[in-house]
């Protein structure tokens, strides 16, 4: 079995299982946010800080940020290596998705470590 360096796993079909659960739980999170808006018409800061300041809400909006984290770099990367190849690039279509993907690992760390800081921070 050939192993990607770059790659999320060591195969295509835990990247694919990792797409698709991470998505489920997007999806979930985002229909427990639209819920509680809908259900709180006149939402106020003081009921949304005090909704979202909940262990569990942090939690749910720890795993949510992961979950994203993983289901875009999947993505990316998916993209990255199917379509930034020699053939349709040329010699330096290497250099360039390695290049794309270093700054897509740079970026989703900053936006996982920022977003904890928001969520868990004072």
């Amino acid at each position: 079995m050939r192993y990607s360096a770059t790659s999320f796993s060591r195969s295509g079909v835990s990247d694919w299982l990792a797409q698709r659960v991470s998505a489920y739980i997007l999806a979930a999170y985002f229909v427990v946010i639209v819920g509680f808006l809908l259900c709180n018409p006149g939402l106020e800061y003081a009921q949304w800080k005090e909704f979202m300041s909940g262990n569990a809400m942090r939690l749910f909006s720890l795993t949510a940020l992961l979950a994203l984290a993983a289901h875009a770099w999947v993505g990316m990367w998916t993209v990255f290596t199917d379509y930034l190849t020699e053939r349709q690039m040329g010699a330096k279509a290497t250099i360039i998705r390695l290049a794309l993907q270093t700054g897509m690992v740079i970026g989703v760390f900053v936006y996982v470590v920022w977003g904890i800081q928001i969520l868990w921070g004072n």
